[in-house]
């Protein structure tokens, strides 16, 4: 047992602090700006150990997720990861993002092989003088800037295109040798798939953290159809905690809440010490899940002692 399971166990969960770090995607306009900004501003006292920052299907944000991640660096003291993806440009234009992206400070990416151009569910394919592959894109940043960090995506329920959990366990092994030195994984609600799955990969000798991603459910109906397309599969159980709150968005938010806490402090009774919020640019919900992790700003623990 780790030293945060025991911790919580003997009930002093709020002497050992886990990690954290969190999710956000670029605006579109200038009201989801002040939104994403006023959901920074919440959450960066807690010191989360990094933020990421989307990047769009065939790199459509490209330059909206470049000015997210300087202002981040200008503006705050977070440790910003650019997501980046094989899809829609070039090896040239995607190694030129890289250089673009550490000539302003950044030493971590999130490196993925990208969703297919035509959406979930249509067949994948890459520029034909692209990466062709989530291995070849973590080479070719390793390459170019071997300071840099590089976290991938890991697959609970395996990704919906892998043959079978060999297959994709194979794929993370391949982005490990490539130079990734983090996992974290698509959403998930059983915590079991989440250890069953960290079984198979330790057996395969992949010793690199395996980091849960936990998206707290603001709008249920719109989340679910998004995390199903991606292979997660919804709980019957976690559907009907939902049930007749289509026009209640508090009570929705409610029970988010409480579903999420239940699943990170599970999970932390189990030993997992860190987490990765699917924040989708809003605060609330995640600030009061990392309050009852025992995470607190500076200020409210110097308030408190």
């Amino acid at each position: 047992m780790t030293d945060l399971a025991t911790a919580i166990a003997d009930g002093h969960a709020a002497i050992i602090r886990p990690k954290i770090s969190f999710e956000f995607f670029p605006p579109k306009t200038e009201e989801m700006d002040r939104t994403l900004w006023a959901s920074i501003e919440r959450l960066a006292p807690l010191e989360p150990s990094f933020v990421s920052v989307t990047y769009g299907a065939g790199g459509s944000t490209r330059e909206r997720t470049h000015a997210t991640i300087a202002r981040i660096l200008k503006e705050t003291a977070l440790l910003p990861a650019a997501h980046l993806t094989c899809v829609g440009a070039s090896r040239h234009e995607i190694d030129e993002v890289v250089d673009r992206y550490h000539e302003v400070g950044v030493r971590h990416i999130v490196a993925l092989r990208g969703d297919p151009p035509g959406g979930i569910g249509t067949p994948y394919y890459t520029h034909a003088e692209g990466y062709q592959s989530s291995p070849e894109l973590i080479a070719g940043i390793k390459k170019r800037h071997p300071d840099i960090e590089v976290s991938v995506s890991a697959y609970p329920e395996k990704h919906p295109e892998s043959r079978d959990f060999d297959a994709d366990i194979d794929m993370l092994e391949a982005k490990v040798d490539a130079g990734a030195t983090r996992a974290i994984t698509q959403v998930f609600f059983d915590n079991d798939l989440y250890f069953r799955y960290l079984d198979r990969v330790r057996a395969r000798g992949i010793t690199i953290p395996i980091v849960p991603g936990i998206m707290p459910m603001h709008n249920f109906k719109q989340a679910r159809g998004f995390v199903t397309r991606a292979g997660t599969t919804v709980p019957d159980w976690l559907a009907e905690k939902f049930d007749g709150l289509d026009d209640d968005p508090e009570t929705r938010k409610l029970v988010a809440a409480t579903v999420a806490a239940g699943q990170v402090q599970k999970l932390a009774k189990h030993g997992v010490d860190t987490f990765h919020f699917y924040t989708m640019n809003r605060a609330d919900l995640v600030f009061a899940i990392s309050h009852l992790l025992g995470i607190r700003p500076k200020s409210a623990n110097k308030a408190a002692a």
